[in-house]
């Protein structure tokens, strides 16, 4: 009888077990991903540690840098800001540089310009999406790209005569001294702030906010837990200051085989096949829903995907199955997929402006008071 009655099947639920071993995979799987967090985390500020002792060596640059960075894994809008604090200082007359490391570029130069102040020089696909959106957002700029920014900066300073460096993704890049360090975070992302990668997305302990001259709050008009992140923040030693809160506002439609310009609204209740290859395409959709469009298929692709013909064929495929009347992008997404194009297909792209909310005479004084100490 025991032996029956430890094996009685009567009652048993097969989702209820499916349920109890999913939660143990889980829970097996996030252990995992906090162990190899934690020395990840230990490394990063043991480095941190070493560039802030002497240690290892932060050299600086014969002109002013200010760096824009996060502590978070991608998807905080560095590049629109990068945009807008680089026309800023250009309408100042200052002669601007931007450094970057162009990530996922395909050509092996230790050092690419691409953009001489004058023209274009690279492609998206040698100098990496951003750094190439970059340099056509700002044709005045000088835009290169490199891994070892300081070798990258004096190679641009023999070439070109620059009065200041923005320094694009450079929070981490203690190799290179910076007179403005910018932290951002998302307003809409607090839950990037709870875990080391791999196990979340901090790409280093919180605590490193206390090296932020000033801290942006990005999207700060959509997400709901902003005082919760300023929170963690402050609690960890970041800038006690008030955030200068931002937001992305869409500032015109591109046609991205023709380059015309049309407003946000022009396509309002147009169904349209969404597709983009960045960090955190949930925001891009919800930008679109805000324009009005009808949002008949969404393709998501790797942040900083290498677009191949493949994959128009599938989204025009998607376009043809939904009834969508066009096909729309990220400007970042615009520059890669453009040579890919038919005369036939309509693709638009949604091109941003940074909108400062809250603080920009602060963050206009921070900047013109070191660029007035050269």
């Amino acid at each position: 009888m025991k032996f029956r009655r430890r094996f009685d099947f009567r009652g048993w639920n097969p989702s209820a077990a499916d349920s109890t071993i999913s939660n143990l995979e889980r829970r097996t799987s996030n252990f995992l991903l906090q162990a190899l967090a934690w020395p990840y985390g230990a490394a990063s500020a043991i480095r941190a540690s070493l560039y802030r002792y002497g240690w290892l060596a932060t050299r600086k640059l014969p002109c002013r840098v200010i760096s824009v960075g996060n502590l978070t894994v991608g998807g905080t809008g560095k590049t629109p800001v990068v945009i807008c604090l680089t026309e800023w200082l250009l309408a100042q007359g200052h002669r601007v540089g931007v450094l970057s490391r162009g990530y996922r570029r395909s050509s092996r130069s230790p050092q690419v310009l691409v953009s001489d102040g004058r023209s274009l020089l690279a492609g998206p696909a040698e100098a990496g999406d951003e750094p190439y959106l970059i340099a056509k957002r700002c044709p005045k700029a000088i835009v290169a790209v490199g891994a070892d920014r300081y070798a990258l900066g004096r190679w641009v300073l023999k070439q070109h005569p620059i009065d200041c460096v923005v320094l694009d993704d450079g929070f981490q890049h203690l190799a290179l001294h910076r007179d403005v360090n910018l932290l951002l975070v998302d307003a809409t992302d607090a839950e990037g702030l709870q875990a080391l990668f791999p196990a979340g997305r901090l790409r280093e302990p919180l605590t490193a906010a206390a090296r932020a001259t000033a801290l942006l709050v990005t999207r700060a008009d959509e997400g709901a837990g902003a005082e919760e992140i300023l929170w963690r923040i402050r609690r960890a030693g970041g800038p006690a200051e008030k955030p200068i809160r931002v937001s992305f506002k869409p500032d015109k439609l591109i046609d991205v085989a023709t380059g015309k310009l049309e407003e946000p609204g022009r396509f309002a209740g147009t169904a349209a096949v969404a597709f983009s290859g960045i960090a955190r395409p949930v925001s891009f959709h919800s930008l679109l829903e805000r324009l009005g469009l009808k949002l008949a298929d969404i393709a998501v692709f790797p942040d900083h995907h290498e677009y191949r013909p493949a994959d128009l064929e599938d989204l025009r495929r998607r376009a043809r199955q939904s009834g969508a009347a066009m096909l729309i992008t990220t400007e970042k997404d615009a520059g890669k997929v453009a040579p890919l194009l038919r005369p036939d297909d309509r693709c638009w792209a949604v091109r941003l402006r940074t909108e400062i909310l809250e603080g920009q005479e602060r963050l206009e004084r921070l900047l013109c008071r070191v660029m007035d100490d050269r």
